[in-house]
């Protein structure tokens, strides 16, 4: 299986102005620093971490709606990062995101049909009863009446108002779609189907997912592979399998270990790991490793070193520089 997109040393960094007008100062606030990571044509890659980590940043990165710092990016084979407005949109179309609030992300002076077909007439197409074909061809998809064309995001519930956003995402036929949030705003009862919803989408049309959530119990479900993001950096890629069962890294410890068990024959059992503190702040991060704040396992290294993200030959990688002494 080939990398559809690889990003490299890919990072963000807002310059946040602080002070008097007259003593203003400048400081960068490092909500992406450094970042190396792929994904796999045709997988679905989990991206997962505390709010504040930066996923959604990185998520907004790689199909450049925010210009990156530094790093770099190719898609399908071709740098990215560099590219002019003009030679960007021939790309576009292949990157597609759905957002996370299904209610802020749809125009409520556009019906469903306006806000589907967008994307087409942007890219050069008509709005003529081809395209209005299309448009019904992909309501039908996503499980919306046809009638629904007519009507406003004001008329429809919240997981409605999301086929509708994941419509007009997927109208372009893209390679690949960055899943910001897109369950979290819903009710329970309903995000279940837009998982499944997604899944289906990708088994028919081939898609690429970047699968942005900070529940794990929904990433374990719909991933192949799970990346965790701490404090603006990824600490531990892994298949979801590997990385449930034997996760490496402390942080991801933590975070599997606070999933709320269904069964409740498994409730009590094993080490509940608490972290200490909150996650520190991005415009001042610790210094080595960003994680040894609140690490119960931190020695002299990790204060003053950062961990880089390394290999095995099973493809888990974890930044840390005491992994085997980690096991859950």
């Amino acid at each position: 299986m080939s990398d559809l997109l690889v990003a490299a040393g890919l990072t963000k960094h807002f310059a946040i102005k602080s002070g008097s007008f007259l003593r203003r100062a400048t400081t960068p606030l490092r909500a992406v620093d450094g970042v190396n990571f792929s994904i796999r044509a045709g997988e679905t890659l989990g991206l997962v971490g505390e709010s504040g980590c930066g996923k959604s940043t990185l998520g907004r990165l790689l199909i450049r709606l925010i210009e990156p710092t530094a790093g770099s990016i190719h898609f399908a084979g071709q740098e990215i990062t560099g590219l002019d407005a003009r030679a960007l949109r021939s790309v576009r179309a292949g990157m597609q995101i759905i957002f996370q609030d299904p209610y802020g992300a749809l125009n409520p002076r556009m019906t469903v049909e306006d806000i589907v077909m967008e994307p087409l007439l942007i890219h050069g197409a008509r709005p003529d009863a081809a395209a209005r074909a299309k448009v019904a061809d992909m309501l039908r998809l996503v499980g919306l009446p046809a009638r629904a064309a007519e009507r406003f995001p004001h008329e429809f519930s919240g997981g409605q108002r999301q086929r509708v956003g994941i419509a007009r995402a997927l109208v372009l036929k893209p390679k690949l779609v960055v899943c910001d949030e897109p369950v979290s705003a819903l009710d329970v009862s309903v995000q279940a189907q837009i998982v499944n919803l997604l899944q289906d989408l990708q088994s028919e049309l081939g898609l690429t997912l970047l699968f942005i959530a900070h529940d794990l119990s929904v990433v374990k479900h719909i991933s192949d592979r799970v990346a965790v993001m701490y404090l603006g950096k990824i600490v531990e890629i892994s298949d979801k399998r590997t990385i449930y069962r034997a996760p490496l890294h402390p942080y991801t410890q933590a975070l599997i270990a606070a999933v709320p068990a269904l069964n409740p024959a498994l409730r009590g059992r094993g080490k509940r790991q608490r972290l200490a503190g909150d996650i520190p702040s991005a415009l001042n991060p610790p210094s080595g490793c960003r994680f040894h704040t609140r690490c119960p396992h931190a020695i002299a290294l990790c204060r003053s070193e950062a961990p880089a993200l390394r290999g095995s030959a099973d493809g888990h990688s974890v930044a840390c520089h005491l992994p085997a002494t980690r096991a859950i």
